[in-house]
């Protein structure tokens, strides 16, 4: 989920076809890439204004062409990330060409397998163990001042996409002063939670859609764009609590406590105690749950792209089941059953 669509009410998606053509008349510019321009198709679909488009080249390969309109979308932080991320010894698109003006980007091909096509019981373990050691590796080469910063207005302004769209335009409702003051409450406790965490290189969005499988030098990463300096359990918590594939707490629990290990073992300052980290982890996984819950409203009710909604069951079991495990959230669980009119017939008891 490319998830930082603007937010402006008005952004409207520009004329595609125009673009379509626009960027094969670029793509046909590029003399000494041996590109075969008429064999430009849809690669992918995007939760932002981007497009994705594959196409071959005359000794048999592949290109991935991305159309990303400046207006929304930013390609210099993207070219800039891509260098980073490969200093790392990371699997990334290499940026092959680009024209920033009319934001065309031509980037090598990474394949057609997403982590989501090819997850399940018997893959698992071995993708999630190679994300994880790739995460590790990212967050060890980490140094602040190098990118924006994941600070608390910055991690706010994410609080308040869940209270505008999803409360206010997707439930239709008005929160009283009470509510405003109950929610206000729980989002401290994740914000004072989130700020208090180690600060490392942050993804943001970091999970099955936005790794390909790959035989050598698993994953490939992309859509790494928006990444910013933030709380260290972020990226880990967008890979096992993925807004579009929902594992057994169980195994969340032990892939967690393996990253944990590899992270310890790496130098980075994760907390001595797993189940303090397993907290902040938890506590992380909130504040971006609340966010989604915002962003998939956002797409549906602004941008038209309703199958998001779909999402929308997945991410609030995360919620529900995270405000349910800490006295400091369990407010949150209240307001959710007032503004759903779900209120449980019997009380709960803490």
């Amino acid at each position: 989920m490319s998830s930082h669509v603007p937010s402006t009410p008005s952004a409207v998606a520009p004329d595609k076809e125009q673009r379509r053509i626009a960027l094969q008349q670029w793509l046909a510019s590029l003399s000494d890439q041996a590109l075969l321009t008429d064999t430009l198709r849809a690669a992918s679909s995007d939760a932002s204004f981007r497009s994705f488009y594959r196409l071959d080249t005359a000794d048999g390969k592949t290109r991935i062409a991305m159309d990303a309109p400046p207006a929304t979308e930013n390609s210099a932080a993207f070219i800039r990330m891509a260098g980073l991320l490969k200093s790392m010894n990371l699997s990334v698109p290499e940026v092959l060409a680009h024209d920033l003006e009319q934001g065309f980007l031509l980037v090598s091909d990474l394949g057609q397998h997403t982590y989501a096509h090819i997850l399940n019981h018997d893959t698992a373990f071995k993708l999630y163990m190679d994300a994880i050691d790739a995460l590790v590796l990212m967050q060890a080469q980490s140094q602040p001042d190098v990118l924006p910063e994941y600070d608390r207005a910055f991690l706010e302004r994410e609080l308040q996409i869940f209270n505008e769209w999803y409360i206010g335009k997707h439930l239709g409702a008005t929160l009283s002063e009470d509510q405003q003051k109950t929610l206000r409450g729980v989002f401290d406790h994740l914000l004072a939670s989130a700020l208090a965490q180690p600060q490392v290189f942050v993804h943001r969005d970091f999970h099955s859609r936005n790794l390909m499988w790959m035989d050598q030098g698993n994953p490939g990463i992309v859509d790494f764009q928006d990444a910013v300096y933030g709380p260290i359990t972020y990226d880990l918590v967008s890979l096992l609590r993925d807004a579009y594939v929902q594992w057994d707490e169980e195994m969340v629990l032990d892939w967690a406590i393996r990253y944990w290990e590899k992270a310890r073992r790496a130098g980075l300052s994760v907390p001595p105690d797993i189940d303090q980290f397993y907290r902040d982890f938890e506590w992380m996984g909130l504040q971006r749950h609340l966010k989604i819950l915002g962003i998939f409203a956002r797409l549906s009710h602004r941008d038209g792209k309703h199958q998001f909604l779909n999402d929308i069951p997945t991410v609030m079991d995360y919620v529900r089941k995270t405000a349910h495990r800490y006295k400091e959230l369990v407010p949150l669980l209240r307001l959710l059953d007032q503004l759903e009119n779900t209120a449980p017939q019997v009380g709960y008891t803490f």
